[in-house]
């Protein structure tokens, strides 16, 4: 699992650490997206509310879409994931182990930490160009109130349920964050045997 507030840089890390370490990328927000996007889905209109809102989609739908990709596509060459933006709230989490828990094993969590000043910066510098709906100043003020009260609680949760939680100073550059987390990698590689 990869979580940290909105604009701690999850994407961008996950994206050139799961290439550097022939790891598949699963971003959360973007399955609700594309999700949203389909003209035949019947949960496109209530994703859309939900991040207009800064609120989380209810659980049994990502859930379900985690499932799909994660272990319905699973095959030899895909198996390890960087599952990006996920369990968000303690309801993800119980929903995970209930649908997908017995399918997978979590090899660790990688936390991004960041201030919230940092973070608005980096989300009104993304919303200049990003066309998302929820890249904008009452989205985001929304986006990480939920983070603090629903998100922030998981990290102590997923520690209480024996994950590993390995924390991330996201306030750095990108390249030193990258750094950071290859570091990080390399060592849950050589540990696991990944």
């Amino acid at each position: 699992f990869v979580l940290g507030g909105p604009g701690s840089g999850k994407g961008t890390q996950c994206t050139a650490n799961a290439k550097a370490n022939g790891f598949e990328h699963v971003s959360a927000g973007d399955l609700l997206r594309a999700e949203k996007e389909k003209k035949d889905s019947e949960q496109g209109e209530l994703i859309t509310k939900c991040m207009t809102d800064g609120k989380l989609v209810p659980s049994q739908i990502l859930v379900q879409l985690l499932r799909k990709r994660v272990v319905d596509e699973c095959t030899e060459e895909k198996r390890c994931f960087l599952v990006d933006g996920f369990p968000r709230s303690k309801e993800n989490w119980e929903l995970w182990k209930k649908i997908i828990g017995k399918d997978v094993e979590i090899a660790t969590t990688l936390f991004y930490d960041c201030p919230e000043e940092v973070l608005m910066k980096r989300l009104l510098k993304r919303g200049e160009t990003s066309g998302r709906v929820d890249d904008n100043i009452e989205s985001i003020k929304k986006r990480l109130i939920t983070f603090r009260k629903q998100t922030m609680s998981m990290i102590a949760l997923l520690r209480k349920d024996g994950l590993e939680v390995h924390e991330i100073d996201a306030s750095q550059s990108i390249e030193e964050v990258r750094q950071a987390t290859q570091a990080r990698m390399k060592r849950l590689v050589s540990a696991k045997k990944l």
